[in-house]
């Protein structure tokens, strides 16, 4: 059973909000341009990213435990949350082997919005009429993204983002309850780390990775993973289901714009309608929705 912990004051809620999402976006950039440039493979991309993550909040852990008095509370987490948290790392790494930093981005958290939806619905709470409306729109406009068609994304790497933000929904609903979030973040990485194995070995054959690839993997895992997540894991504490959910509309944003400043990447005509659909659609679901 775990206790919400007190909720930090407002101003930190924001600072670690702003932090979370940047974190988000800039995971989204590190992997494209891994990825992309070819210095890396994503089973090994993943895997290091996991590993990586695992290793700097322990020794963050560790050294938090060192400048208190008493004795460690033990390992956070748990089994539910880490295999959330593995999956969404393995689709999203073969995800990004054909996407676009920002079509990804954009799939990735439009999945999100609806698996937190749909747990809402599932909880209890009714859409009012726009709310539904704005449902529909948000699901035509991930469905109208990838379609067939020139500008397409790959229907394999979008299916793949797609199961990455419903992992990702489930890993940030269940770590609202969160009393300890550094330490809940540590255990999650800590049991997924042997995970990352799993993901790797099927995939040894063609595994291949540079001094770029790894550098990148690394800090994909350690800062904006880890530390990331932990920030999260902290703004969640004084974040509503809803609010939690609207914030993390900024991340595509975010992304597309990194990515034309640090990928060079073009913005499409279907990109940007598929955009003004998924973002327009759940805004209005969250504008209207009653409990």
């Amino acid at each position: 059973m775990r206790d919400r912990a007190a909720a930090p004051p407002h101003w930190a809620t924001l600072a670690l909000t702003a932090a979370s999402m940047l974190a988000f976006a800039a995971n989204s950039l590190l992997c494209r341009l891994a990825l992309a440039g070819g210095g890396i493979d994503p089973a090994s991309f993943g895997a290091i990213r996991i590993v990586a993550g695992a290793l700097a909040l322990a020794l963050i852990v560790r050294l938090h435990a060192g400048s208190h008095s008493g004795p460690g509370a033990g390992t956070g987490g748990d089994w539910i949350s880490a295999a959330a948290l593995f999956a969404y790392v393995a689709f999203f790494s073969f995800a990004y082997a054909g996407l676009a930093a920002g079509t990804g981005a954009l799939i990735l958290f439009g999945a999100v919005q609806l698996t937190m939806f749909g747990w809402a619905l599932r909880g209890g709470e009714r859409f009012t009429a726009p709310a539904w409306c704005g449902l529909a729109l948000a699901a035509a406009g991930l469905i109208y993204l990838m379609l067939p068609g020139v500008s397409a994304p790959p229907l394999p790497g979008a299916a793949s983002m797609a199961l990455a933000g419903a992992a990702w929904g489930v890993y940030s609903l269940r770590g609202r309850g969160s009393a300890d979030p550094l330490r809940a973040t540590a255990g999650n990485f800590l049991r997924a780390a042997p995970l990352a194995l799993v993901l790797w070995l099927p995939f040894a054959g063609a595994a291949h990775a540079d001094r770029t690839g790894v550098v990148l993997a690394a800090v994909s895992g350690a800062v904006t993973s880890g530390v990331g997540y932990a920030l999260w894991y902290s703004a969640l504490r004084a974040l509503t289901a809803m609010r939690a959910a609207t914030v993390q509309l900024s991340v595509p944003v975010i992304t597309a714009f990194g990515a034309v400043l640090v990928l060079g990447e073009a913005v499409t005509l279907r990109l940007v309608l598929a955009s003004i659909a998924i973002l327009g659609g759940i805004a209005l679901v969250l504008a209207r929705r009653t409990k």
